[in-house]
């Protein structure tokens, strides 16, 4: 699905349960977990963006595999840092292609 701003907060908590197929008592636990980090409107609504909802789909997959929340927790860790060095690696790629 393609969310028209992906890191943007619009989602209520019963919203995001729905997409994502989870329960909201569930999304409360990941939040306390620190697996996911919705905004927060002005009176204290959690919102969830559109990337916290594929984050959660992603947990939901993990965690269906077998894996605890603690091993989420870490392969999310280590999923974001591929992203960060490939990031780095494109960044040098491209500096080295000027170069030429």
């Amino acid at each position: 699905m393609q969310w028209p701003d992906l890191d943007r907060g619009v989602f209520a908590i019963s919203v995001a349960a729905e997409l994502s197929g989870l329960h909201p008592q569930t999304l409360r636990v990941y939040e306390r977990e620190g697996l996911v980090e919705p905004d927060r409107s002005a009176g204290g609504t959690r919102l969830y963006s559109g990337s916290d909802v594929e984050r959660l789909r992603q947990i939901a997959k993990l965690t269906s595999g077998g894996l605890n929340l603690a091993g989420v927790k870490l392969v999310l860790e280590l999923q974001e840092e591929i992203r960060r060095l490939q990031a780095e690696v494109d960044r040098l790629n491209l500096e080295a292609d000027q170069r030429q």
